[in-house]
This record gives structure tokens, sequence and C-alpha cells, in this order.
């Protein structure tokens, strides 16, 4: 789908510069806006290392084991479904964690071990679990300490204060969390979303009581 939306962009800024005229002017901000581009990565690429060479200090110190151990109490509460010390609450909490600290990539093979951890727990295998819709609503929205990338994209681009974002990022991402959460718990007691018990119009996610 995105593939065709960007295709039948190009195709229409090259028939609306035909038709007005301007073809050459299109041509020259494709050309200008790819040279943009590729400085625009170059001066990405020293700050990235950067930033994440400081998460992965943080990491490595055992700042996430930290995060870790204080986020417990709470995904007990949010996955009552899923056993305290089961594998896939271990890997529920550290892929929130390393999200925490904007580490995306560190945060993807413990956010995929957590689903595939959850699905063993899953008796309808063809529907997802309320533990797996409320983890992918708390994994998506992803409250933020350190917005890493958006700070190297910032600094590329020219900023003058690119740490400004931190604030607005913590309050904005904290805010977009509460709310999948409140949707997710809010949408799974309805019974459109619960699972027939005949075994007939499996909805979207389960109802466990």
């Amino acid at each position: 789908m995105i593939n065709i939306i960007w295709s039948v962009l190009i195709i229409l800024g090259f028939l609306v510069g035909a038709v007005n005229g301007r073809l050459q002017d299109v041509t020259a901000a494709a050309i200008n806006s790819a040279k943009m581009a590729v400085e625009l990565v170059f001066g990405l690429m020293g700050v990235m290392a950067m930033w994440l060479g400081i998460l992965k200090i943080a990491e490595e110190s055992g700042l996430i084991k930290i995060i870790s151990r204080l986020l417990k109490p709470a995904m007990i509460r949010l996955f009552p479904e899923v056993p305290e010390n089961h594998p896939a609450m271990g890997a529920m909490i550290m892929n929130i964690s390393t999200n925490i600290l904007g580490l995306g990539n560190a945060a993807t093979p413990f956010g995929l071990k957590a689903m595939e951890e959850l699905q063993k727990l899953n008796k309808h295998k063809d529907t997802a679990t309320n533990s797996m819709v409320t983890f992918l609503a708390i994994n998506t929205s992803s409250v933020t300490l350190i917005p890493a990338s958006t700070i190297a994209l910032l600094t590329a681009a020219g900023a003058i204060n690119p740490t400004e974002i931190v604030g607005p990022s913590i309050m904005a991402t904290t805010l977009s969390t509460i709310g999948a959460i409140i949707a997710a718990k809010t949408l799974q007691r309805l019974p459109r979303y619960s699972i027939n018990p005949r075994g007939k119009g499996k909805a979207r996610c389960s109802s466990r009581s």
C-alpha cells in the first residue's frame, strides 16, 4: 500500500509539473531532496552512534534491571492472566524496560519472545488474548524517557536545542500509554470482543474470567 501511495504521489507531481510547464522545477526539487537526504543520513549516523553508545552503557550498568524490578508490580496487575514467574512476564518486562530507554532495536527480540510465550498460554490459537492485546498496546505507545532517534534527527537537521523534545516526549508517550491501556482494558470487557463460549463468532481478543 505504501508503495502504491508513493507511486501515485510521484506520478501526480510530474503530471502537475508538466501541465503547469514547470517540469524542470520538479526535476530540480527531486535532485535537491535526494542530496539533502544523503546529507541528513550522514549527519544522523554520528549522533545515533553516540546516543546508542550511552544507552548501551546504561544497559550494561544494570539500569534496565532496576527498571524491570520497578515495573514488575504494575505488570502483575496489568496481566493477571499471566503467571508471575512465566517466561512471558519476564520477556514483556524486558521489552517495556528497553523501550522506555529508547532502545527500540534491543526491545524487538524481547517483544517477539513475549508474544511467543503468550501464545503458549492461549487456548484459542487463532485469536489474540487480552494479555496479547494489552501488551501490544503498551508496546506501540511505549513511554520513552530518551527519544534518541528524534534527538538525532533534530540534531542532523540543525536544531539549536534538540534535547528540548525530551520533556514533551515523556509527557506525550506517558499519556499515549495510559490511553492505550484504558482502551485495551475497556474494549476487552465488551461482548463484541469476547470469545463465544459455544465457539461461534470469535472476536479479536479473548475474555477470560
